[in-house]
């Protein structure tokens, strides 16, 4: 079987919520990154064979599938298709494991992955917000399967933070303890440039960004200790979670056939790529047993893991997975996470996976595993190589 290679990878800064990319139209955002990914590769666009983005409630500026869309408002080559995908935050790393799917088949020479979201402009969980018109509450109720399989247990992605944090016996002071070290490492990051590289600053018109807006450099544990929590008798703050955001990111893939048809250079291979399902109750768990299918299968151990991004949904989920993986914690989200950068959500995997490569690019490691949990409790894991 052939590999995968990643040629480039490439994203917008990530925009706070109502913050500067907010009135940026969803295809816009995409585009952005797109056009940029074909100006860094050099690559004729019309040799791209699919374009495969991740979003979440793909509705209005969302909907129509967004990767066509995107590729479209770039002004790029009719000629090439687009597919968008939806499971659930790890949509976009997703996209990639297709993508990489497609070429390591043979079938595809040149796939672009990535994905988009404006959570600004389409609010959490929308989608579901308008099914009650329809005489639908929840995506659950009225499903006989589910219902006598898991009765009418709560199915929310704050409960399960909740269920990890009691779980695995999380403080509040360890978790608040967490994100503050999140913001810590984001803002050190900005500080020393080392996100210029793989960031296309967003100029357009009135709009204009080029470092993330998210990471708080005053936020204090003082500060953190003074807000309610989301359920009254629980641990989980807004502090302890992931912000709403917006943004884009893309990658090139190749096979190797195309790596020497079109005399690329690319930064790595994708080692390993594993998904796995757990509790969709406990829905946040399963980048724990993934983990450990992903390293077994790609005969590797965790010592051979040089960093690792795993995104912050809450820092329950982090610190959870921790207790049960032995990385040394310098080696997990060495530049922060989700809760000081942000969570669009359909755009996060291809985030991570390029914040990923340039890290290791960076600091000489060879190994990069990136992992996260997903609604339904899924969790997608990808081993990288750099070259």
């Amino acid at each position: 079987m052939s590999e995968a290679y990643i040629v480039d990878a490439v994203r917008t800064p990530v925009g706070r919520r109502n913050g500067s990319l907010a009135g940026v139209h969803s295809a816009d955002l995409g585009a952005h990154v797109l056009s940029a990914l074909m100006d860094r590769t050099g690559i004729d666009p019309a040799a791209v064979e699919d374009v495969v983005f991740g979003c979440l409630d793909q509705l209005g500026s969302q909907s129509g599938d967004i990767a066509r869309t995107s590729w479209l408002a770039a002004g790029l080559p009719e000629s090439v298709p687009g597919v968008t995908i939806d499971r659930q935050c790890g949509s976009s790393q997703q996209a990639v494991h297709f993508a990489a799917q497609a070429t390591m088949s043979g079938l595809s020479g040149l796939v672009v992955a990535g994905g988009v979201q404006n959570m600004s402009q389409i609010p959490l969980t929308a989608a579901a917000l308008v099914g009650p018109q329809f005489g639908m509450p929840d995506p659950y109720s009225g499903s006989r399967g589910w219902r006598k399989r898991y009765g009418d247990q709560t199915v929310s992605q704050f409960h399960a933070a909740e269920l990890m944090a009691r779980h695995w016996d999380l403080s509040r002071e360890e978790m608040e303890e967490f994100a503050l070290n999140s913001h810590q490492r984001a803002a050190h990051a900005v500080d020393s440039g080392w996100f210029e590289r793989e960031i296309a600053p967003y100029v357009d018109g009135e709009t204009a960004l080029a470092v993330d807006e998210g990471p708080r450099r005053d936020t204090s544990l003082a500060s953190m200790a003074r807000l309610k929590t989301l359920d009254p008798a629980g641990r989980i703050t807004a502090a302890t979670a992931s912000q709403i955001s917006d943004g884009a990111a893309a990658l090139l893939i190749a096979s190797e056939q195309a790596v020497q048809d079109h005399g690329l250079i690319p930064r790595a291979r994708i080692h390993r790529m594993t998904v796995l399902g757990d509790d969709p109750i406990m829905m946040l768990s399963a980048p724990i047993p993934a983990t450990r299918k992903a390293l077994e299968d790609a005969g590797l151990t965790e010592g051979d893991i040089d960093a690792v991004e795993i995104n912050e949904a809450f820092a329950s989920v982090v610190l959870a997975w921790q207790r049960e993986i032995d990385i040394a914690p310098e080696r997990v989200n060495p530049v922060g996470g989700a809760i000081a950068l942000g969570h669009p959500l359909g755009a996060t995997g291809a985030r991570l996976m390029t914040t990923l490569l340039h890290h290791l690019e960076r600091t000489g490691g060879r190994y990069g595993l990136q992992t996260m949990c997903e609604g339904g409790g899924q969790a997608n894991v990808t081993i990288l190589e750099r070259l």
